[in-house]
């Protein structure tokens, strides 16, 4: 990997630090593309039934959360945070190697035995992450987060992009051999390589001095008085909690609805995930520099009010170009959602009790997350496949429309709970919600129209002399000096 990345800090040791931190993330985002990806697809090659799936999408990551709040103690404890960070990530390559071989040599107990796999895999992604969170806290510059996250991620997308192609196009090229499961085995290993080159970049971090706790402040964690002074942090928790609640009631069943229902090749299935990730690839920069400029609230404003619309565009048609269009809005909408929703809790969080805040966010996230595919799961065996009201009836190709029907409304009644709520913690421009809907999709007519009937929708104050929006002042200058 000889790319370097701009400068975003005088000093040198922060500098490689944050090239590192790039190269890890372009590492572990191949794994991510080219492997977990596919987990789901290779739950379906096992038999999973559609309950089991949405297990396997949720059980692991709520058990292995509450490693979050282990690894908040352990560097508390020790003050240490990068050699946890890489332990993590090495077992994390341990388990998918585990997930590519022990369901082979076990098919009885393959689901099992990948439930196993999963917490185990998941266990190490959480052991490093509030860590991690703490440690680019520390190393980021306050005033280019935005920019430098938005790169990193940017970066990661495009390389998550070319793995989940390839791993695409060697699932289908195995499969055509009659050979699945070499396939699978074959992309994990990949993602082992790549894990393992994500965590010597982790190790090559600078983790500077830091404050951690006393003994007596050990266990502030978990002490009532830590969250004084929290407010807004946890309202924010909170809103996103619900909002991956909402989410999770249909996320976990849509590559089962492709695969199974619309019996979508594994080649299919590649490229509607690459919408997606390409789409995010092209616009992450954008995202990130409107966050520095005009804040993260207005983009989470934005965004969260459009995130209720992508479950109603996956009913309106089965047809496979349509789907690539739904999955590249949907990239646009949740690339510039989850950038703002991290920075966000950079913003909300102090450095002493950020990697605790991260974690108990983390935690209720994905308990949340397990509690709407426990919903959707229990919807799936409920709901019915056609609708009669008197002469009228209704005929639905499989019971996931109503889950995704169902999910759109929760997501909007979450929307229009928390998002009028939140407030801008820094000092940024202020834009109204359709100058930014502007500023980030006027490369693109289609998406421009879709965001602007969502903007009519979450339209903040009238635009004034001071929006920027309404001055030829654009974002595509230079960036300020850090």
């Amino acid at each position: 990997m000889m790319f370097k990345i701009p400068s975003y800090s005088r000093d040198r040791r922060v500098d490689d630090s944050l090239d590192h931190s790039i190269k890890d993330g372009v590492f572990f985002a191949i794994m991510g593309g080219v492997s977990e990806s596919y987990f789901s697809a290779f739950a379906v090659a096992l038999k999973a039934t559609a309950p089991q799936i949405a297990m396997l999408a949720t059980v692991p990551p709520l058990i292995a959360s509450s490693l979050q709040l282990f690894a908040v103690w352990l560097g508390q404890t020790t003050g240490v945070r990068k050699n946890i960070i890489v332990i993590g990530a090495l077992i994390q390559t341990a388990a998918l190697v585990m997930i590519g071989v022990l369901p082979l040599l076990f098919p009885t107990y393959a689901f099992p035995v990948l439930l196993l796999c999963l917490c185990l895999y998941f266990g190490g992604a959480n052991l490093g992450s509030p860590l991690w969170g703490s440690l680019m806290g520390s190393l980021v510059p306050e005033q280019v987060r935005g920019r430098f996250f938005a790169t990193r991620t940017r970066l990661s997308s495009i390389a998550s992009f070319c793995a989940l192609l390839a791993g695409g196009f060697i699932l289908q090229g195995f499969n055509l051999l009659g050979l699945t499961m070499v396939g699978f085995a074959a992309i994990f290993l990949i993602g082992v390589l790549s894990r393992l080159a994500s965590a010597w970049h982790l190790s090559k971090l600078w983790d500077p001095p830091h404050e951690h706790a006393i003994p007596g402040e050990i266990n502030s964690l978990f002490h009532r008085g830590f969250f004084a002074g929290q407010r807004s942090m946890l309202r924010f928790s909170a809103f996103f909690a619900c909002m991956q609640f909402a989410v999770g009631v249909s996320g976990p069943f849509v590559v089962v609805y492709l695969l199974r229902d619309l019996h979508f090749s594994y080649l299919q299935l590649t490229f509607n995930t690459a919408a997606s990730v390409l789409v995010q690839f092209l616009v992450l920069n954008r995202w990130g520099r409107l966050a520095d400029i005009f804040g993260n609230r207005v983009i989470l404003r934005v965004t969260g009010f459009s995130i209720p619309v992508v479950p109603v565009l996956w009913v309106l048609s089965t047809d496979f170009w349509y789907l690539l269009v739904v999955q590249a809005f949907s990239g646009l909408i949740w690339s510039g959602f989850s950038l703002s929703a991290s920075n966000y809790v950079y913003d909300l969080t102090t450095q002493r009790k950020r990697a605790g805040l991260m974690a108990i966010h983390a935690v209720a996230s994905t308990a949340l997350v397990f509690m709407g595919a426990a919903l959707g799961s229990g919807l799936a065996l409920v709901l019915p496949t056609s609708i009669s009201w008197g002469p009228i009836q209704f005929e639905w190709l499989t019971v996931f429309y109503g889950i995704f029907l169902i999910s759109a409304a929760l997501r909007l009644a979450v929307a229009f709970v928390f998002l009028r709520k939140l407030q801008e913690f820094r000092d940024v421009r202020h834009i109204s919600h359709r100058g930014l809907i502007f500023r980030v999709t006027r490369f693109s007519p289609i998406s421009g129209v879709m965001f602007d009937i969502i903007g009519r929708r979450s339209r903040g104050p009238r635009r004034d002399k001071g929006d920027p929006a309404a001055n030829d002042d654009d974002i595509d200058g230079p960036s300020p000096e850090p």
